[in-house]
């Protein structure tokens, strides 16, 4: 068996909820890079229920383009035979079939239950609903929505160590009335964690631990101020293979052609982000704009925390992306007059019809507005969970406790951002990577001076699982083929009352000096390619801030990128005019600014504008 060290070819596939990519590495003169792609449709569902096919049809993608044979008769050919045919390690991750759904449940909604949701995100997993004492149900009502949700596990936290044992016994006890079943496989015992007060671990067992798969593991939060998620985490990895994937359609053989587990794709992407951050020691915000979710992860003062949005994704769950932005919303981002009926109608198509892709720029600008709400809600319900613990201020009973509300707000400052990143289809094959570089600044909002970057052909789920065989490769593909660094944003928090000027830059770089004025609720680029760095000097308006405080100038050093160097003055929070036609021009004006779209389509939207003003 070959080291690590020794690895000339390496596979990697992700299965995801509506395409399976394949991925193959490969070491050249010492270093190891990417080497090709391929991609089919996913087969997790009928007629197929195979997600072998799916693999299959991808990698068969990577041998026709490299004139390699990967496959044989039982599938993934590893470790690569003497005749030169096969792989020397095959790895891979899935999202396919929803993913692994989770439902989890804790005492206080804000304390041990939010733990645990966080937990349970961070493990990879889609969070179906969260139980607690104090979520304004009654008993029926929850046991009524435990025993439909039928989720692939269940996480059970709540208490300190030595604290309340009667609630957490009340919460196994809700469960056990519930009596609820798996999604996947018939006949075999639904999985529990338990990462509550150990001295309620023996009546949890009672209650439990005869009808489910129960594993019990070290308290989430043992104290008030400290939370511990690890060993659940673990325990979802290891659960998960055991009893979930073994019953997923097609997973069983999957698992037989490789000796990795396999990974969750969000537990693939959130590693690799957090590899950012630690590699570049900064505070990084990354996101996953998927079929079905969108995963947002944030790595931020060392503390790393996951959400996954559900409801709001690209092709599967598009039009909850329209439920929850509502149709105004998504209009506000499009420059051109189309009927909101059109527009839902294309987003119901797209959601019956995921795997397609836009045809026309019109139909590709109305994906970029729903892809910017989707961003927008992923991040706001990401920042509802990245806050400070809940309960470490004082000492208090278990019955204030319930009547606390909670007004820790996020400890997300956008202004202490450095690195801003996204994967996924639709960013990493948007046809410009300015398009790309559009959509995060619209949906995360940047302040102050952040680098944009993005997964070049969608790499950071496959890259992830690898590192669990092979750091050192993960980490040489990742810097030199995954991420795409699309420049440095530049952007003011704050908003001025009148017009004029935003700021004033002084940018001095190796192709001279560089000096200009912004104008308010504007954008401006100034080329700066990806293997150059500049100073700068910025100097806002009074009522401006880009970090030193407001009307304080500021000198840093910044990058360029594939984009370039990117000044955003259109305000924080972002100014959008309400007037129809002013909202309009705006949009192309901005769009224009940074050549996200061809130039033939600005004139003929302005004049297709001008005509329907008439």
């Amino acid at each position: 068996m070959k080291t690590p060290e020794e690895f000339e070819l390496m596979l990697a596939t992700d299965v995801g909820s509506t395409t399976t990519k394949a991925r193959l590495f490969k070491k050249k003169d010492g270093e190891y890079r990417f080497e090709s792609s391929g991609e089919a449709p996913t087969t997790v569902e009928a007629p197929f229920e195979d997600v072998t096919r799916g693999v299959r049809n991808a990698v068969r993608e990577v041998e026709e383009l490299t004139g390699l044979r990967l496959m044989g008769k039982e599938g993934i050919i590893w470790p690569r035979t003497g005749e030169g045919d096969g792989v020397d390690v095959y790895v891979t991750t899935s999202s396919a079939g929803g993913g692994l759904q989770m439902m989890v449940a804790g005492v206080v909604k804000t304390m041990t239950a939010e733990s645990a949701e966080r937990a349970a995100l961070g493990a990879g997993a889609i969070v179906m609903d969260v139980i607690s004492i104090d979520d304004g149900r009654k008993q029926h009502e929850k046991i009524e929505r435990i025993r439909t949700l039928r989720p692939d596990m269940i996480l059970i936290a709540g208490g300190t160590d030595g604290g309340t044992i009667t609630h957490v016994v009340e919460t196994a006890e809700l469960i056990a009335a519930a009596a609820p079943k798996a999604r996947l496989g018939i006949g075999y015992n639904l999985p529990i964690v338990y990462a509550g007060n150990v001295n309620a671990r023996i009546p949890v067992q009672k209650t439990l631990g005869e009808k489910y798969a129960l594993k019990i593991v070290d308290n989430i939060r043992p104290l008030l101020e400290v939370e511990n998620p690890e060993p659940a985490r673990n325990a979802i990895h290891e659960l998960f293979m055991e009893h979930v994937m073994s019953h997923a359609p097609g997973y069983d053989k999957l698992m037989k052609w490789t000796d990795v587990p396999i990974m969750p794709t969000p537990a693939g992407e959130g590693r690799m982000f957090t590899t950012l951050a630690e590699l570049k020691k900064v505070n990084v915000i990354g996101v996953g704009l998927g079929g079905a979710t969108t995963n947002v992860y944030s790595t931020y003062d060392g503390r790393f925390v996951r959400t996954v949005s559900a409801n709001l994704g690209m092709s599967y769950s598009v039009c909850n992306v329209l439920k929850e932005a509502t149709i105004d919303n998504i209009m506000r981002w499009i420059p051109f007059d189309i009927k909101p009926s059109l527009v839902s109608n294309r987003l119901l198509n797209k959601m019956i019809r995921p795997t397609t892709i836009p045809q026309t720029i019109e139909e590709l600008v109305v994906e970029h507005a729903v892809a910017r709400e989707a961003l927008r809600l992923g991040f706001t319900h990401h920042k509802q969970l990245a806050r400070g613990l809940v309960g470490v201020q004082r000492t208090m009973d278990i019955g204030r406790i319930f009547d606390q509300k909670s007004e820790v707000e996020t400890y997300l400052d956008m202004m202490h951002i450095d690195f801003l990143a996204g994967t996924g289809g639709l960013l990493s094959h948007a046809p410009r990577r300015a398009q790309s570089a559009l959509l995060l600044m619209d949906g995360f909002q940047p302040e102050g001076v952040t680098k944009l970057a993005q997964d070049s052909v969608f790499m950071m789920p496959h890259l992830g699982v690898l590192s669990t065989v092979h750091p050192k490769a993960a980490l040489e593909i990742f810097e030199k083929d995954c991420l795409i660094r699309l420049g440095t944003c530049v952007a003011p928090r704050g908003i001025m009352e009148k017009n004029g000027n935003a700021l004033n830059f002084k940018l001095d770089h190796q192709e001279g000096v560089v000096e200009g004025d912004v104008p308010f609720g504007s954008i401006k680029l100034i080329p700066l390619n990806s293997k150059s760095t500049a100073k700068i000097t910025l100097s806002p308006a009074k009522d401006l801030d880009v970090g030193t405080g407001p009307g304080h100038h500021l000198e840093t050093t910044v990058e360029g990128g594939v984009v370039g160097l990117i000044f955003d003055c259109r305000g924080r929070p972002l100014q959008i005019p309400e007037d129809q036609a002013s909202r309009r021009e705006k949009l192309l004006n901005w769009f224009q600014a940074l050549n996200a779209y061809p130039e033939a389509v600005y004139e003929r939207i302005r004049s297709e504008n001008v005509k329907e003003a008439n």
